[in-house]
């Protein structure tokens, strides 16, 4: 029987015993034993044993590539587990599908917070789809954290204090790109293809900052594409139509695919600038065609796992000899694996620092106050750091050139706060 089975049979017992009148004594007692689940009540997903985790991802749907990371944090609370847990606790990390579908998103963390009563979430994924909870974990005060996606308005903590997100913004990585795209022509022709959502307009958003009352001179064509869209191939012919010499793609990894392959069978050569988001060799570049993206640039904050330079780092071995035990069949030049393995690593960090009190307060408070915990994946020179007003917990990047087989990283690492 349930816990929450016993107390309600335990209540009604109680109420039966007051109508036949039995004493005061014998409901003193009946009620002393409410006192544990009541106390269960006030820490949902916490236990003597146990600490729950909610996640949704797309492991179905047109982002469905980003389901491995779910899977690979799923592999990771089964390494903590194996190794003690954390508080005394072993993780029940439990992960549903949202095939990047909002609706199915409210349903399933609905389902996690009501039904399985998890004590957080962690790493939920998508803009549109995290979009549509974030009101309600709000509500609840259910924390909401690192969550997998860079939209700017993940910071908002003055109204979301329940949600925090994890990696660059994404109109801080537009401002990169346009700053860069300044520098090597003061003059420039742009256009912008992006998702018709929060994740993508963040991108716009990001040159408008930095050109101003120029935007409408400089950016000769914009267009949007929906996730249902079967292709983007129409609206890159109508976006090289525009004479346009530089190209801003604002895409989730399928449809990121698509626009590289389709410039390159138009015979467009921009200069062409890709969401930090699609960059995953195995899930982007290799199904698109390696030497199809050659000259691309984006920005990085993580070690790519096919770059060179981290073939003997540390903090990437550590992650390869976890994936060889955990994953052994994975595809170890997605990165998807890696981001999943460092934002867990955030999260056991968070863990560790509540002490064992997992009530939902605590788990928000060390969120909020993190100095440089250890995340592997991360590039040389840049950290984490959050406060309780500061919930955008990275905020620098690096340029990167695709070179036909890995990202070739270049000039300094650019942090945010200064664009």
């Amino acid at each position: 029987m349930s816990d929450w089975l016993k107390t309600v049979t335990t209540r009604r017992q109680i109420g039966e015993r007051l109508k036949t009148g039995l004493g005061a004594g014998v409901l003193l007692a009946a009620s002393s034993k409410l006192a544990t689940p009541a106390l269960a009540a006030d820490l949902p997903g916490v236990t003597a044993t146990e600490l729950k985790i909610g996640n949704t991802n797309a492991y179905s749907g047109p982002a469905s590539s980003y389901g491995v990371i779910a899977k690979t944090e799923a592999a990771f609370f089964k390494m903590v587990n194996d190794q003690g847990g954390v508080g005394g606790r072993k993780i029940n990390f439990i992960s549903y599908d949202d095939g990047y579908s909002p609706p199915k998103t409210v349903e399933q963390v609905r389902r996690l917070i009501e039904v399985d009563q998890v004590a957080l979430l962690f790493n939920t994924l998508g803009t549109p789809t995290n979009t549509a909870i974030q009101r309600y974990v709000n509500q609840k005060k259910v924390p909401h954290l690192l969550i997998s996606t860079g939209a700017d308005k993940w910071g908002d903590y003055k109204h979301f204090p329940w949600t925090m997100g994890y990696q660059p913004s994404y109109r801080t990585e537009a401002q990169i790109y346009t700053k860069y795209m300044l520098s090597q022509n003061p003059s420039p022709k742009m256009a912008i293809l992006y998702q018709n959502d929060d994740f993508g307009k963040d991108y716009p958003a990001g040159v408008k900052d930095i050109l101003g009352d120029r935007y409408d001179k400089i950016v000769a064509k914009e267009v949007t594409y929906e996730t249902t869209d079967p292709t983007v191939d129409s609206q890159l012919a109508t976006l090289q139509s525009s004479g346009a010499e530089y190209l801003l793609v604002a895409a989730t990894p399928k449809f990121a695919a698509q626009a590289i392959r389709k410039v390159h069978d138009l015979g467009w050569k921009p200069t062409f600038f890709l969401t930090n988001v699609s960059i995953s060799v195995g899930s982007v570049m290799t199904p698109a065609g390696p030497e199809n993206g050659i000259g691309i640039i984006s920005t990085g904050y993580m070690k790519d796992p096919t770059d060179p330079a981290f073939k003997e780092d540390k903090g990437m071995n550590e992650w390869r000899a976890f994936m060889t035990k955990y994953m052994p069949d994975a595809d170890l030049t997605d990165g998807n694996y890696s981001f999943a393995y460092g934002v867990s690593m955030v999260m056991l960090q968070i863990l560790k620092q509540c002490g064992g009190d997992f009530s939902r307060d605590n788990i928000m408070h060390q969120a909020t106050n993190l100095h440089d915990p250890y995340d592997p994946i991360l590039l040389p020179g840049i950290k984490i750091n959050t406060s309780p007003s500061n919930y955008h917990p990275i905020r620098a990047m690096q340029l990167q050139r695709w070179n036909g087989k890995t990202w070739e990283r270049f000039g300094e690492v650019i942090e945010g706060a200064t664009i």
